[in-house]
């Protein structure tokens, strides 16, 4: 489900993503280079640590962790994820401006899909692949009454929480380009760009313009990128899945 925005279980995801992703991070805002290494696990060693700055993301009241490893696939390094009826995720905090670099590209590797997935209801809220993008708070662009909620959420752990995230999915029957908010709350905007078993265990390259994608799901321009995460889930289900994840980088638009 998308407690990849959520410690509590039960509470609106962005509004406690503040313990995943704050706004004092890593900047990439200063970098003129054409591609940011946001996730270079190619660069690791099988079986050896992650790359500075990724962290495992576990929630209080789910017992059962996905399994992550860096394992050798095809003569590059990646990272493997392994969930049974678990949830979890590795996280990495840094701030970019997504007008710098738009195009977001990584690759990915599913060996199942979920027959109880489903992006629209909670119940099927797990899918075996998942990428996100969130995006720092802004207060312009909130009511009187978000405000509160953020500055509430501010004095109890000390960051703001997310504006919103897009979180793109390997869903299990929906079609490729369906976009909706996601069952938990609606600052989340749900993008499938894989649907079905037809590309199962095989690596495709991912491609999505996250400038483009922000102002279609919510309608404006986006505020700086404040962390990217990778997550393998199927608590919701009480399925197992298998993902395969490689190499995150931003671009600059061609």
């Amino acid at each position: 489900m998308t407690r990849g925005l959520c410690i509590t279980v039960g509470l609106p995801g962005i509004y406690l993503a503040s313990l995943l992703f704050g706004t004092s991070t890593p900047s990439a805002l200063a970098n003129p280079e054409q591609r940011l290494n946001v996730g270079e696990f190619s660069s690791a060693q099988a079986g050896g640590s992650l790359p500075k700055g990724w962290q495992p993301l576990t929630f209080e009241k789910i017992p059962e962790h996905t399994r992550y490893e860096l394992v050798s696939d095809e003569g590059q390094v990646v990272v493997k994820a392994t969930s049974h009826q678990s949830s979890s995720g590795l996280t990495r905090e840094i701030t970019i401006n997504p007008k710098d670099y738009p195009v977001v590209e990584w690759r990915w590797k599913v060996k199942n899909i979920l027959a109880e997935g489903d992006v629209t209801k909670k119940s099927g809220d797990d899918y075996p692949a998942r990428l996100y993008i969130t995006f720092e708070y802004d207060n312009s662009k909130v009511g009187f009454f978000e405000k509160i909620k953020y500055e509430t959420i501010k004095l109890v752990y000390g960051k703001y929480p997310p504006i919103g995230a897009i979180n793109y999915i390997w869903e299990s029957t929906s079609p490729i380009g369906t976009v909706l908010p996601n069952p938990y709350t609606d600052r989340v905007s749900m993008f499938v760009i894989e649907s079905g078993s037809r590309k199962l265990n095989q690596w495709i390259v991912e491609e999505r313009n996250i400038l483009e994608d922000y102002r279609r799901a919510f309608g404006e321009d986006p505020p700086n990128i404040s962390g990217v995460a990778i997550m393998t889930d199927t608590d919701n289900t009480k399925e197992s899945a298998v993902a395969y994840y490689g190499d995150i980088v931003f671009k600059r638009s061609r």
